[in-house]
């Protein structure tokens, strides 16, 4: 071949690789699609039970205990239900466009392939696709609000909560303690203190200002209309509710409480006692029920069902349609 055709040749590739590599860096970096400013990732009490069923637009992505964790996506109803990772995702948000998890292994996975997936924090398409690793650090809590994404990270010991806007992914640290973004309201994060005391504080988001709104001493705070509900540490982890507009405050179980959901007018709770129990109320406090004997945890809730485990036993997950104290194993196979 001739000094020119070769000369020809080179440069006529060079516009068709740089185009490639245009290509690559647009599709690699662009940005997200903005998200409307009332997207919230998941409720409160979801991510508070470890994240592991969310639901967004009438679907509900979910941890499958049934398939070693991997995660699926159904309708509310509990109907198609289909396969769309081999990712074992705990700490589930959605918005319009993506779901982001943190891995903790693959389903059905070798002993080197769970090795190697483990402890990433992950992002992929509605439907499972273009799943992609965001970061190798532990992140022990997460929430989208609007359009950020709020995280938590452990890295050997060193506390890091920070924020990323998902259009420009721009990163913005906010501190080195503990905040956990899980409750979300009117726009506004609300967590318990975790450094000088376990008062009420809320962040927002549109400054990054923290102020503190009540002097309780509170775990896992839940905002629903007017009540605030929370894990009362002055009266031994029982379940209490405070009205902003009333500012009076309810006591709502005698029991010392493990964990709770609330959702549709109900709260689901675990009771710590030598005799614990899975137990059902209204948000008021009334229709006191019995769900199941022993100790159970990670309760998680859709519009339409409440999902729990036995304390121990991760294989098994059980189903019971919201207000129904009659509950059974969660099977869920692709149909």
């Amino acid at each position: 071949m001739s000094t020119n055709k070769k000369a020809i040749l080179f440069f006529g590739i060079i516009p068709s690789v740089l185009a490639l590599l245009a290509l690559y860096i647009y599709f690699q970096v662009r940005p997200l699609p903005k998200n409307p400013e009332d997207t919230v990732g998941n409720t409160a009490g979801n991510l508070y039970n470890s994240g592991l069923f969310c639901e967004r637009d009438g679907v509900v992505y979910f941890s499958n205990t049934y398939d070693g964790g991997a995660l699926y996506c159904m309708n509310t109803d509990e109907s198609r239900i289909r396969k769309i990772s081999t990712s074992i995702p705990a700490n589930i948000i959605a918005d319009p466009n993506y779901i982001y998890y943190f891995q903790m292994g693959t389903a059905g996975g070798g002993a080197f392939e769970n090795v190697m997936s483990t402890h990433n924090y992950m992002r992929c398409e509605r439907n499972g696709s273009k799943s992609k690793i965001l970061s190798k650090d532990v992140i022990v809590y997460n929430q989208i609000v609007g359009n950020n994404l709020y995280l938590l990270s452990n890295v050997n010991k060193t506390i890091s909560f920070f924020k990323i806007n998902l259009s420009n992914n721009e990163r913005t640290d906010l501190a080195n303690y503990v905040i956990n973004p899980s409750c979300v309201y009117n726009g506004k994060i609300y967590y318990s203190g975790t450094i000088d005391d376990l008062s009420l504080y809320q962040l927002d988001p549109t400054d990054d200002v923290t102020s503190t709104i009540l002097n309780i001493n509170s775990c896992y705070p839940i905002i629903e209309g007017d009540y605030l509900y929370y894990m009362d540490v002055d009266r031994n982890y029982a379940l209490s509710r405070y009205s902003f507009s009333k500012q009076q405050k309810e006591i709502l179980t005698r029991d010392r409480v493990d964990c709770y959901n609330i959702g549709n007018g109900y709260i689901y709770y675990q009771k710590n006692s030598t005799t614990p129990q899975l137990k059902m109320m209204r948000t008021d406090g009334t229709d006191e029920a019995v769900i199941a004997e022993g100790n159970y945890t990670k309760i998680n809730m859709t519009s339409q069902y409440v999902y729990f485990r036995e304390f121990g036993i991760d294989g098994t997950t059980y189903h019971c349609p919201i207000g129904s104290t009659s509950y059974s194993i969660f099977n869920a196979t692709e149909k």
